[in-house]
């Protein structure tokens, strides 16, 4: 048995049964999801190592996994608890000691898994925070986040999965066509201990024939091309009187509600620290 330190809070026990024997080092390394860093448990590694032994089980004498001794596989977060609230502050969320924890794991995952796979653009973890958490939390002052929630090309799980760390008794299903990502969204939701994740490869618009009509309390969709399609397929998706949620270019806003005259379109929100993006909310035969 293994356990890899995921965060200075966070461990996962991983035995050799699920890789068909302990990979190496070498392999870890190449996961984006692991930082290989040889760390000891206290007092197993003076006797091998002092006289220049090769300890037993090891792929590599310098970095590996010792089938015999526990190994610990460090990720410490670039940020601390009282950074990310100074950077949310703008943005009006209150986060528990738990959630910033929560936030700092994700974040972890996003920029070691953004090595690998192209996640996000953004290269620094303080504009991760305020970009991808802050703008996603930001729903947060506009509508309520409960019952059902479908997030429409999620990516890297904003603003989806960020809501759900926000919110845990929401119900999220997350739309992501690319296999790698939803294998990120997947590891990310166990990760964080997040239940009620359910991750598909479907586009909405043949997710919309097979789900039942008017069944989400909540459809958010962020940094998704094609609106003109995706927008109607989401319509058709909605409860009564909930909320369709657009995060748009303030130049996007006139004629998304022109040609969409089936939903009841709200005055839109600028978001903090940007110039142009907006939350457009639609509702669906509200007064």
């Amino acid at each position: 048995m293994v356990t890899f330190s995921l965060s200075t809070h966070k461990t996962l026990s991983i035995s050799s049964r699920q890789f068909g024997g302990w990979p190496s080092a070498t392999g870890l390394a190449a996961w984006p999801m692991f930082h290989v860093k040889p760390c000891f448990p206290h007092g197993t590694h003076s006797e091998g190592t002092r006289r220049g032994r090769r300890p037993t089980g090891f792929a590599n004498p310098l970095h590996g996994i010792c089938q015999n001794s526990p190994r610990i596989l460090q990720c410490h977060s670039m940020l601390d608890r009282f950074t990310v609230r100074e950077l949310l502050a703008p943005f009006d969320v209150t986060l528990s000691d738990h959630n910033v924890d929560m936030l700092l794991d994700y974040l972890d995952l996003l920029l070691r898994w953004n090595r690998k796979i192209n996640l996000t653009s953004i290269p620094t973890p303080e504009e991760c925070v305020t970009r991808h958490f802050g703008e996603s939390f930001f729903l947060s002052r506009v509508v309520p986040l409960q019952g059902r929630l479908l997030d429409i090309g999620t990516g890297a799980g904003f603003p989806g999965l960020a809501l759900k760390l926000l919110a845990p008794d929401l119900e999220v299903v997350l739309l992501e066509p690319v296999a790698k990502k939803r294998a990120f969204l997947k590891w990310v939701a166990r990760i964080c201990g997040m239940d009620s994740v359910h991750v598909s490869g479907s586009r909405v618009q043949e997710f919309a024939k097979e789900e039942p009509a008017h069944s989400f309390d909540l459809i958010t969709v962020r940094a998704v091309g094609g609106l003109e399609s995706v927008v109607p397929a989401a319509i058709g998706l909605l409860k009564p009187a909930r909320y369709l949620c657009l995060w748009v270019g303030s130049q996007q806003v006139s004629e998304i509600c022109r040609v969409n005259p089936g939903l009841r379109w709200q005055e839109p929100v600028p978001i903090p620290l940007s110039s142009e993006r907006q939350i457009l909310v639609g509702r669906l035969g509200a007064a």
